[in-house]
């Protein structure tokens, strides 16, 4: 048990920081959505957020799994770990200075591509904000690897901080106190559509972040080990591949929404909003599964030599499903409170969010049984698999969404994870077996579903806000009462919940 209460204490801090992170970061979702109200604005909340669906595919780019292979290769006694800095944060100077430039230079085309051809300038500064969060990646894995969560935490909730600040202050306060000004720069900024002003202000936030970040590259120097960057480059290219495929799974449906729906550009765009927005109610279940990667993927090379490692990955398979039916629960019983975190405009699309939440659940699940195929360097069943899952959301979406609209982009994400969970599950039992207790752990996944679906039941028939939420909390309690009732025998070895069930 040691091992998981190093694990659950690291997850706590990055978890602290991701729910600080990610309810702060959640914060921009009301403010835009009540900002953007109009027709106009809900289109530029969905240009904003398909923009950042193809910053996402660009950080796997960028990235090109080099943090993965720093965790690999930091517990090699051989490896020095001044040298596997060196080498991994030059290795993305080198190639962030060459991504961003080609980026730059043909801005262009990609804004005409995205739709934004009337501000190029976007791509530009994307591209910048790109760069600081690529340069900051290796640097936020020494943290982990060095096991110093509260200092991530710290630079993680700044960085927040800040960006909420410069989106009302651009957005907001500047339009509406400096409408009419002589100064340059305020003209400028006047000037800008929404979607710029956001991209300005991440980049702003990014580059603040990577200067908070410097205690732990100024000590860099420009001396790569060649022999160990093409052994860390072999482990970690196939991330590549896995990552554009799992950020195909992730956050492609919003561009496969905008190009597969039937209605003209601008009411898709106006679709993707709604979907997009919808999205972010899911923020409880991803945060968890966000603390447990920043957590989980150190852990697990740290396990992997240990006597009993794989009935620890077991035993933390358990708990994270459990924390994930929670959190599910949490949110989806009580959405008739969470609906309010978005504007009137877009809560039509609020029938999506249970199929979303089902579907981060899947996701998380996959993240943990993901280990086996990074710890056994067999990282080609990590492509077939993701990859296998984008035919999946390409092919799925391509056939439903012009029937079924935002229905079919959910569920197909939905159907999607889930095949990625069996597919996983089945090739890693037979590469490296571990005893997962996946009756239990199904188990608790059909009472979830069971409890939200009867809850929602019986809401139906009361539309009273306090009978809502009387009705959450009972059947929130009963599943509760049912984890405490079949763990407590490991419950019990807990200092503070054990003096509760003795």
């Amino acid at each position: 048990m040691s091992g998981i209460k190093q694990l659950a204490g690291q997850t706590l801090w990055y978890g602290l920081s991701n729910v600080m992170a990610r309810l702060l970061n959640f914060l921009l979702t009301p403010i835009l959505t009540y900002l953007m109200v109009d027709s106009k604005g809900v289109k530029e909340y969905g240009d904003f957020s398909l923009l950042y669906a193809w910053i996402g595919v660009a950080n796997i780019v960028y990235t090109y799994g080099l943090e993965t292979g720093f965790f690999r290769f930091s517990n090699h006694t051989d490896i020095t770990q001044k040298s596997l800095f060196n080498t991994t944060f030059a290795s993305h100077i080198v190639s962030t200075c060459i991504l961003s430039g080609v980026i730059i230079f043909y801005s262009q085309p990609i804004s005409t591509f995205l739709e934004i051809g009337k501000f190029p300038e976007i791509i530009v500064i994307t591209a910048v904000l790109i760069a600081f969060d690529t340069l900051a990646t290796i640097p936020f894995a020494k943290l982990r690897q060095d096991n110093r969560p509260r200092r991530y935490a710290f630079i993680k909730v700044f960085g927040i901080l800040v960006n909420i600040f410069l989106v009302i202050l651009l957005v907001y306060l500047i339009p509406k106190y400096y409408s009419h000004t002589d100064n340059a720069f305020l003209k400028w900024i006047l000037r800008q559509n929404r979607v710029t002003l956001l991209v300005v202000a991440n980049m702003v936030q990014s580059f603040l972040v990577f200067l908070f970040l410097f205690p732990e590259w100024k000590r860099f120097r420009f001396r790569v080990n060649r022999s160990l960057w093409k052994q860390i480059l072999r482990y970690s290219t196939p991330m590549i591949i896995i990552g554009l495929a799992g950020m195909v799974n992730e956050v492609m449906d919003r561009q496969l929404l905008k190009s597969f729906l039937p209605y003209s550009s601008d009411e898709n765009m106006r679709i993707v909003g709604i979907y997009s927005a919808n999205y972010k109610i899911s923020i409880f279940i991803t945060m968890f599964i966000q603390a447990f990667r920043m957590a989980g993927e150190p852990f697990f090379f740290k396990q992997k030599g240990a006597e009993n490692a794989r009935f620890t990955y077991a035993k933390v398979m358990k708990w994270f499903v459990i924390t994930l039916c929670i959190a599910y629960l949490f949110t989806g019983l009580y959405l008739h409170i969470w609906q309010y975190m978005i504007g009137r405009e877009y809560r039509e699309g609020l029938y999506i969010v249970p199929i979303l939440l089902m579907a981060n659940v899947f996701l998380g699940i996959y993240y943990n049984l993901s280990a086996w195929y990074k710890l056994t360097d067999k990282m080609y069943w990590g492509i077939i698999i993701t990859v296998i899952g984008a035919l999946i959301t390409f092919i799925g979406n391509y056939l439903f969404i012009p029937k079924y609209e935002m229905y079919a982009g959910a569920t197909v994400t939905m159907i999607c994870y889930g095949a990625m969970v069996v597919m996983a599950y089945l090739t890693g039992q037979k590469y490296y077996p571990i005893p997962y207790a996946w009756k239990k752990l199904v188990a608790y996944l059909v009472i979830t579903v069971l409890l939200f679906l009867i809850n929602r039941m019986v809401a139906s028939f009361i539309s009273n806000f306090w009978f809502k939420t009387c009705s959450a909390t009972l059947f929130m309690g009963v599943f509760l009462f049912l984890v405490v009732r079949i763990e407590q025998n490991e419950l019990k070895r807990l200092p503070l919940i054990g003096k509760f069930l003795r």
